[in-house]
């Protein structure tokens, strides 16, 4: 995904008389349909039994596959009956904690079998999960927690702290800890209590303190799973029910709750299942590498909600760590990995340096930032099968545009729309006009994954959509700048949005700038994204430093880390007699990027 800040265009006189000519018919004629692989149907299916909402999608996997192996977690496996009995099990702990139909329920947890468990007994009450950056401070989450009211929470042990002064300050009451070891192998478990200095460091990395709270593990071994089974069997979930909020900041850096319901999640995993051919079509389940985080999207829907869907094995790792993905390549031989380039590289890095054969991968789908095409050469080499790029946003369950599963994918592009879904390229200052083909403006879409709007924000909603006219639904606007082809496919040539991409973590830098701003050293801050070879950014701050100050770069990374998660610390820093600024005095954050590449 390129970043060129300057080729935003608006539209010429002319502009109007060429949205009504062939080449800018491309949205309406649906002419990327020609590009659809044989077994891509453009038209879906999104009403058939059991795939309505989530909460069945799952109920009939635990029936149809009991068995099989729903997950793996440090050598632990799950089955997929297994699943269903501790879903039905924190089902009953959580209404007996007061969860209700319509209720939100915060999860704070890294990936792990507590955290898959828990939204799905949300989900089966006909509750709404809300998924939390676990190491998120309480200054980070606040903002989140005061929106959408979650009056129980479910914390990593890590994040208990976070939790007790988020309790003072939001609605939540319960705090539930979650102490991801207790998932472990009984070995691992005994080998973490053993006190010498390697053990002892990755225990305080995987566990904190739950002094004063009773574990999720102790509370739902005591419940009860007939009750549980009977809560889920009574409960009313629709397809229109809200079954996920996550918070994005766009272009405000202000969190907003998109609100995403069953029929929008089932949709794209439907999408999903049909752009990739044979996905969970063999006898043996696809084995699914869940190293993106599950509080994105992204990770989420690639990875938790397509699982059940196909009756895939879901390989879960708390974090993208070299060790691990060592681990999970040699031992569990995914053949579906979802990721972002920069996790590409280093599973190809760990495969050479190992010798580690990874033929077994099938396909995979990046997403998040630019798809370098050095990395798909390599990938496919090493693999033999199909690396191919996308594009999405939580707002759209994410995803819109993918290259095609076929020779027909075209590198620096990020695909074609999905089955029934559209996109159209309109002028950013009036977005009722739409582009000819070829020519920069913003990207609007829509489609069965689109959502319905952000939670409590009227003003937001209203400046998101683009009535459409033609009575089949409003477009929403992506806030980022496209060009399509007269044959469909799309390119992102920048960021209406300023947000930097990182390890594909998003960086707000409104938030980071006003953590260095507290630093007395600093008089003014301006916070961007330095692209790098793997196609992600470094978080990269230019500085004016208060008068009689020196730059201590440790201090300032020491005192960023106080209200923000490590991912949004910068890593470089750099001196400005003063920022580059319009009239206005605005900081121009491209001229700040520009000054700091060297561009």
């Amino acid at each position: 995904m390129s970043e060129n800040n300057d080729s935003t265009s608006s539209a010429s006189p002319d502009s109007t008389a060429a949205a009504d000519a062939a080449p800018s018919a491309t949205w309406k004629d649906k002419t990327w349909h020609a590009l659809y692989p044989e077994w891509v149907r453009p038209e879906l299916d999104y009403a058939a039994e059991h795939e309505r909402t989530l909460a069945e999608i799952f109920d009939h996997a635990v029936k149809t596959w009991p068995k099989r192996p729903a997950m793996t977690f440090f050598g632990t496996t799950l089955t997929y009956g297994d699943y269903g009995r501790e879903v039905r099990k924190c089902a009953a702990m959580l209404h007996n904690r007061g969860v209700r139909k319509g209720d939100c329920v915060a999860i704070a947890l890294p990936n792990c079998p507590q955290a898959l468990i828990s939204f799905y007994a949300v989900l089966s009450l006909g509750a709404t999960a809300t998924l939390h950056n676990p190491l998120y401070t309480a200054r980070e989450l606040t903002v989140a927690f005061k929106d959408h009211g979650a009056k129980v929470g479910i914390f990593w042990d890590k994040a208990v702290d976070a939790a007790r002064e988020l309790r003072t300050i939001t609605p939540l009451e319960q705090i539930i800890p979650v102490t991801i070891t207790r998932s472990m192998p009984w070995y691992l478990q005994t080998a973490l209590r053993i006190p010498v200095k390697p053990l002892r460091a990755m225990r305080s990395k995987l566990a904190g303190s739950t002094e004063g709270l009773t574990e999720w593990g102790d509370l739902v071994k005591d419940a009860s799973e007939s009750e549980g089974r009977a809560l889920i069997e009574t409960a009313e979930v629709t397809p229109d029910d809200i079954a996920l909020v996550l918070y994005t900041s766009g272009t405000t850096g202000v969190p907003k709750g998109a609100g995403l319901s069953h029929r929008n999640l089932c949709a794209n995993i439907i999408q999903g299942r049909e752009w990739v051919p044979g996905l969970g079509e063999d006898d043996e389940p696809e084995r699914m590498l869940a190293a993106l985080p599950i509080f994105h999207a992204y990770g989420l829907t690639m990875n938790i909600t397509l699982g059940p869907l196909i009756g895939g094995t879901v390989i879960l790792l708390p974090a993208p760590e070299k060790p691990l993905l060592a681990g999970a390549m040699k031992k569990q031989q995914p053949t579906w990995i979802p990721g972002v380039p920069a996790l590409y590289q280093t599973i190809m890095d760990i495969a050479e340096d190992e010798k580690i054969d990874i033929s077994g991968v099938k396909a995979s789908f990046s997403g998040a930032s630019s798809l370098p095409v050095e990395v798909v050469k390599r990938w496919e080499n090493m693999t033999g099968g199909l690396l191919v790029e996308g594009y999405g946003l939580t707002e759209t369950s994410p995803i819109v545009l993918g290259n095609p599963m076929s020779d027909d994918r075209r590198p620096g592009y990020v695909g074609v729309p999905f089955p029934d879904t559209q996109v159209r390229i309109v002028s950013q200052d009036d977005p009722t006009v739409v582009l000819p083909a070829g020519e920069a403006g913003e990207l609007v879409t829509r489609g069965p994954q689109v959502f319905g709007g952000y939670l409590n924000r009227p003003d937001a909603n209203e400046s998101s959509f683009v009535t459409g006219q033609d009575g089949l639904g409003d477009w929403f606007r992506t806030g980022d700048m496209a060009v399509m082809e007269s044959d469909g496919f799309v390119k992102i040539v920048s960021r209406i949005k300023e947000m930097i991409v990182t390890g594909g973590f998003n960086v707000y830098p409104q938030e980071v700038e006003e953590v260095l701003a507290d630093h007395p050293s600093v008089a003014a801050a301006s916070v961007v994204g330095v692209p790098r070879s793997d196609g992600s950014e470094t978080v990269a701050a230019g500085i004016v430093l208060a008068e009689g100050a020196r730059l201590d770069e440790e201090v300032l990374k020491d005192h960023c880390r106080e209200g923000l998660a490590r991912y949004k610390v910068p890593r470089i820093f750099q001196i400005f007699d003063e920022l580059p600024a319009d009239q206005m005095g605005k900081v121009r954050r491209v001229e700040v990027q520009a000054q700091m590449t060297g561009e």
